[in-house]
């Protein structure tokens, strides 16, 4: 099957990553940015949204175009409109032929994959009046995220907080002025669950190439857009891509089929990856249970994570192959593959 052909199977996905401390995703109604933290079981919290921006800088730092652009180079926020005009690639309204919005999803990389609210203001603007018929209000992208939960209940590390107030002193502020806080989590093995539509996908011209993307994409993002003051301390640690044969079948929230080997007492005073064991032994028995149904598994896995199943220590993709056979599995090569992914 050709890349560049629409998609045509469904895709499940699994992302784990870490954070040593560092503030995952600040929850700014807090007060003071805190974690954002499961109230009940202290497990971290990060919203899709959160991990979707992290997608879209690295395709941009790519050159890919994107709708939704946090572009260091921008003097002031771009409106919608103007957002729009970028993404169509026209100057002109003359230029906006009857197929302008297979050009703005060609432009806009990020509208493939995650849709877009396109819903915009025609006056005064040319170029938006001619291509508004076209537009839909709102696309549903095919690729989306639940909001990613860690595998283990968390604690904040005060002595951040209390480092900063420090610092802030020695440097002449008033004792008691330094109204800076910095609250961050001691350690969080964080998964998100993920979907690829392949109904979805025709209606934003996603590709089979676009999914291959992401089978790298995941992963550099982490890798080199985690490097602000609270997102440092962050790495990926596994992805998953569990392509189906069936139409409209997944086994749905494979997430939920990994948890760590240790009890919440222990988990609470995880420090780093090398303190944790990643139970797969349910994901595994999914797994296998619907062989029939898996074309392919896609996966990438850090030799750093210790995994177990079956209370034994494995090698994740050498497990995966005992269940699934070795034509079934494909052990992704980051960084040599993301290469046939640019522009």
């Amino acid at each position: 099957m050709s890349n560049d052909t629409t998609v045509q199977n469904r895709s499940e996905i699994v992302f784990l990553y870490d954070a040593v401390d560092a503030n995952p995703n600040g929850n700014p109604l807090s007060g003071a940015n805190r974690p954002r933290k499961d109230p009940v079981t202290d497990q971290a919290i990060v919203t899709d949204v959160r991990l979707k921006r992290y997608l879209r800088d690295q395709l941009e730092d790519d050159g890919h175009g994107v709708y939704i652009t946090s572009s260091r180079d921008d003097e002031y926020a771009k409106t919608r409109e103007q957002m729009l005009k970028d993404a169509l690639g026209v100057t002109d309204a003359e230029d906006v032929g009857d197929d302008a919005f297979d050009g703005f999803l060609e432009n806009a990389a990020d509208a493939r994959y995650f849709g877009a609210t396109l819903s915009v203001d025609t006056d005064d603007d040319d170029i938006i009046a001619a291509v508004q018929d076209q537009l839909p209000d709102h696309l549903t992208g095919p690729v989306q995220f639940s909001p990613g939960k860690s595998l283990h209940p968390t604690v904040e590390n005060e002595e951040y907080n209390s480092l900063t107030s420090v610092i802030g002193t020695q440097e002449g502020k008033e004792q008691g002025g330094f109204d800076l806080d910095d609250h961050r989590l001691k350690y969080a093995l964080i998964g998100f669950h993920g979907l690829v539509d392949e109904h979805g996908a025709a209606d934003t011209n996603l590709s089979e190439a676009d999914v291959r993307r992401l089978d790298t994409l995941c992963w550099r993002a982490l890798k080199n857009q985690t490097i602000t003051r609270s997102k440092v301390g962050q790495e990926p640690r596994l992805y998953l891509r569990v392509e189906y044969a069936d139409e409209r079948f997944h086994v749905g929230g494979l997430t939920h089929y990994l948890g760590t080997v240790e009890d919440d007492d222990t988990a609470r005073a995880y420090r780093n990856v090398r303190d944790v064991t990643l139970d797969a032994t349910a994901l595994f028995d999914q797994l296998d249970e619907h062989a029939r149904r898996i074309e392919r598994v896609h996966v990438v896995a850090d030799s750093a994570l210790d995994v177990e199943a079956d209370g034994d220590a494995v090698a994740f993709v050498d497990a995966l192959r005992d269940r699934l056979g070795d034509d079934v599995v494909r052990e992704i090569d980051v960084y040599d593959e993301h290469d046939a992914t640019l522009p």
